[in-house]
């Protein structure tokens, strides 16, 4: 029996193709061939050659027609390729024909960006997720797996009886992957549900939160370190890590906020996968507002940033606040590409996790986030609720803090939701004290 989780791959000379149809853009098939590049090159696939193809129109057999494909094939030979890599997502029939007729394996953007997640995984609900989208993207494509037990008798009777052997061992591992997408799912629902109350928890003292969102790569975890202080991973990489971290901040006034770094977004990323991922990316969902961080060095920040919304749009948080953040200008050396950006972009900080140059600039905006969430308050406290007290330290910004005889009076900037929990010992007035409530 095969293991359908992990198929190992000798692969290490790609041929990359990416087409699209007459009247498509060919600039932006040009670009996504160029991100593919990225992606295939983050699995250690070295590249030989590529090509951007146009087509009149798809064909149901191998995606492009029969002379292009021919022609693409002696490009293959030439450069001596081990596989093609097409941009495009391709019918399991569409890469077993092109398997059949060039000899190459054949992958698919897909089951490119399948496999570097399945390398970046490292929590058990991102380990998960992974797995769950490899089994329903390898589903379909069993019966390539097992048509080696068609050819492997010499004909006649023979070969009927190995055909209906392959056939057999394709429904047995058929029954095999949909009881895994079974029992994967079920696990899934359970660290939800873990999530879930570990979120309830932390809502119980409520804090602010923002998530990070943007293009892989665009430097999301870089500038959680920085803001944080904290020892995030951090490496110059596509999809450097797919779980969700959450670090606390203070902000200049104060504040506390809560920061989570999320999955980086990709053009075209395949619809399992943002299924499979929601429960990663729903922090972006459930966040006060959200931080949208970009290179600015990248010559498709404005598609990126489309890309970004689309994604956002998918999961139902496009109406969020959002600060846009043009990381790594340190890198920039064209003055005139800020200016270009800054008429889309008049409210973006632009700022470098690595020089730390803007940072304050970015501190001031989420700063200014939550100002009308805030209430300033002067209280009154009975001594026996230290507990209160201590709570203010930890959630709010204590401007003054006396223990007097009668209470412990306190002045602060306290959330909007925690103000209407200590209501029972706010001061009526503030030019006099009052008896405090026991």
């Amino acid at each position: 029996m095969i293991d359908v989780q992990e198929k190992p791959r000798m692969v290490e000379r790609a041929f990359l193709l990416s087409a699209h149809r007459k009247g498509e853009s060919p600039e932006l098939a040009a670009d996504l061939l160029l991100e593919l590049r990225e992606l295939v090159s983050t699995l250690g696939i070295g590249i030989v050659g590529e090509a951007v193809v146009e087509v009149r129109e798809w064909h149901a057999k191998l995606l492009l027609g029969s002379g292009k494909a021919e022609e693409l094939k002696e490009r293959m030979q030439e450069v001596n390729a081990d596989c093609v890599v097409f941009d495009n997502m391709l019918s399991p029939a569409q890469q077993r024909n092109w398997e059949a007729f060039s000899t190459y394996t054949t992958i698919d953007r897909q089951e490119v960006i399948l496999d570097i997640f399945g390398s970046r995984a490292q929590t058990k609900e991102a380990k998960l997720q992974v797995e769950l989208a490899r089994m329903e993207y390898n589903l379909p494509r069993l019966k390539k797996a097992w048509s080696h037990l068609g050819r492997q008798s010499g004909g006649g009777g023979g070969g009927a009886a190995q055909r209906g052997e392959g056939e057999q061992q394709i429904e047995l591992d058929r029954r095999m992957v949909r009881d895994r997408i079974t029992a994967l799912k079920r696990e899934l629902k359970e660290v939800r549900a873990n999530r879930a109350n570990q979120r309830k928890e932390r809502n119980r003292v409520p804090l602010p939160h923002a998530a990070i969102v943007g293009y892989t790569n665009a430097g999301k975890s870089s500038l959680l370190r920085a803001l944080s202080g904290s020892n995030v991973y951090v490496a110059n990489k596509l999809f450097a890590t797919l779980d969700t971290t959450t670090r606390r901040i203070e902000l200049p006034n104060g504040r506390p906020l809560l920061l989570t770094d999320t999955v980086g977004f990709v053009r075209n990323l395949p619809h399992g996968l943002v299924d499979a991922f929601k429960a990663t990316l729903e922090e972006a969902v459930l966040a006060d507002f959200l931080i949208h961080v970009l290179d600015v060095t990248a010559i498709q920040a404005e598609e990126f940033y489309q890309t970004t919304l689309k994604v956002l749009h998918d999961l139902g948080a496009d109406q969020k606040r959002m600060i846009t953040v043009f990381n790594k200008i340190d890198l920039l050396d064209d003055p005139a590409r800020k200016i270009a950006l800054l008429r889309h972009h008049p409210d973006a900080v632009f700022l470098s996790t690595h020089s730390r140059e803007g940072l304050d600039g970015l501190f001031e905006r989420l700063s200014d986030q939550l100002a009308d969430q805030v209430t300033h308050v002067r209280l009154c406290l009975p001594h026996q609720r230290g507990d209160l007290v201590a709570l203010l330290h930890e959630q709010a910004k204590v401007h003054a803090c006396a223990y007097e005889e009668d209470a412990v009076h306190l002045k602060a900037t306290v959330p909007n939701r925690l103000a209407a929990m200590l209501e029972e010992w706010t001061e009526l007035s503030q030019s006099k004290s009052v008896t405090c409530a026991g």
